[in-house]
């Protein structure tokens, strides 16, 4: 009796509803044509499979899984990257799209079936509480945590703002356990940072396109730009050229590439996607304004560069606003919707391709880099020592002047680190550098 009226829901739920008597449905049906037609014979199948594998199953499996996992398989047989979310799975997406959630704000790490303190984050209930990096933490709300494992650790340190937990920590040169209540809070991690390499050359790294990622780049530039007026020993201040790191960078929200693309230039489109239906059809322009005022950009990427990074990189490439360097994109050229479907469940579908500012689909061919740098390991050539000017008896000694700007100079030729270990980046710095000596204000002067 179940198996009939599971069949007859799931196809009652499936069929066209017209209403009237048979004949009136058959001749309706008639007008409908073979595309518009459901298949009946693979939904009678389904039906079957179904009862199939709640009868005969090795293990017994709810409906609610069965219908669950149905609806799974029906999305992620589209393509790689639509696919049916929980609702545990789209709060983790909701997560890591917005970059925020309820927690003490420190990273942790498993250690001999302990959970030990890689280090608390600025500004977050961990730090005001004193948690220091290094600290072992052996119980959680008087429950000891050896062998819980590292993920279920996470899920008990993590909980909604203005819960509280206590953590029990053994902190080497203290003599017995130390005890802190502490309070959760909303931890907001940004994936974009920043640094000085040489003298005014900056670097942002961005590790993923998160709801706060186009401010958070915007802020970071704004950092570099007053960092570079105090750097020392700089014989011009101020920043003098920018590389941005999206090697890696798996994507994530496209409004978030959008802005940090249209943040470097001054007009001109972005991107565009295309799809099936009006609404998933969308063109992005930039709007005036360079935070950089034309300074060289340089950007890298990789085969881990996916979808937002590409946007940002083609974006770049095709404005001639900045040079490409690394190896070939990924190419992940589609747009994914979430859909909620109301119950703490949502869909992940693909509705739309997008394409370069020239019209390039990046789908299944990714970014060409304007400079193809391979991975590789550099080591300094240790260059025998060699007779100099300076060595000969008599030499003419130089002017004063002249040496107080030679030494000048090399004194800032020692203080530079190259960044041999990465050798990208290190292409890419003296990419940079190349830009200003020719004093060129930007890539496509």
């Amino acid at each position: 009796m179940l198996r009939i009226y599971t069949a007859v829901l799931l196809l009652s739920t499936l069929l066209p509803a017209y209403g009237g008597t048979p004949e009136q449905n058959s001749a309706l049906n008639e007008k409908v044509t073979a595309e518009e037609r459901l298949p009946l014979q693979e939904l009678r199948l389904f039906t079957q499979v179904f009862e199939q594998i709640r009868q005969g199953y090795v293990e017994e499996v709810s409906d609610t899984e069965l219908l669950e996992n149905a609806i799974a398989g029906l999305v992620t047989g589209l393509d790689p990257h639509s696919t049916y979310l929980k609702a545990d799975d789209y709060g983790d997406l909701q997560e890591s799209a917005t970059g925020e959630y309820g927690g003490l704000g420190m990273e942790v790490g498993a250690d001999n079936g302990m959970i030990r303190v890689i280090s608390p984050i600025d500004d977050t209930p961990a730090a005001k509480a004193g948690i220091e990096a290094g600290d072992l933490i052996v119980e959680m709300n008087d429950s000891p945590v050896r062998g819980i494992g590292l993920q279920k650790a996470i899920d008990k340190l993590r909980g909604e703002k203005g819960t509280s937990i206590k953590l029990t920590i053994y902190r080497e040169g203290e003599e017995g356990p130390l005890t802190f209540n502490i309070v959760r809070d909303v931890i907001q991690i940004s994936a974009v940072r920043s640094r000085l390499l040489e003298q005014s050359f900056g670097y942002v790294r961005i590790a993923q396109f998160q709801a706060s990622s186009g401010e958070d780049f915007i802020e970071e530039v704004e950092k570099l730009k007053t960092l570079s007026l105090s750097v020392e020993g700089s014989a011009t201040q101020g920043l003098k050229g920018l590389v941005i790191d999206l090697r890696n960078n798996p994507g994530g929200l496209v409004p978030a590439s959008v802005k940090i693309a249209d943040a470097l230039l001054d007009s001109g489109t972005v991107v565009y996607t295309e799809g099936r239906l009006p609404s998933a059809n969308h063109r992005f322009e930039a709007q005036a304004g360079d935070i950089l005022n034309g300074l060289p950009v340089v950007v890298l990427i990789n085969g881990g560069s996916a979808s937002a990074s590409e946007i940002v990189a083609g974006a770049l490439q095709d404005n001639r606003r900045a040079a490409i360097v690394g190896t070939q994109s990924f190419g992940k050229g589609s747009v994914q919707t979430v859909m909620p479907l109301g119950d703490g469940r949502a869909v992940k579908l693909t509705t739309a391709r997008y394409y370069t500012p020239n019209g390039r689909s990046i789908q299944a061919e990714g970014i060409v880099p304007d400079i193809v740098i391979e991975r590789a390991e550099i080591r300094p050539y240790m260059a025998p020592d060699r007779v100099k000017e300076a060595d000969l008896d008599g030499h003419l000694e130089a002017e004063e002047k002249v040496n107080k700007e030679n030494d000048s100079l090399a004194d800032n030729a020692e203080n530079q680190s190259p960044a041999i270990s990465d050798n990208q980046l290190y292409e890419a710095l003296n990419l940079l550098k190349g830009f200003h000596l020719l004093g060129r204000n930007s890539i496509i002067d």
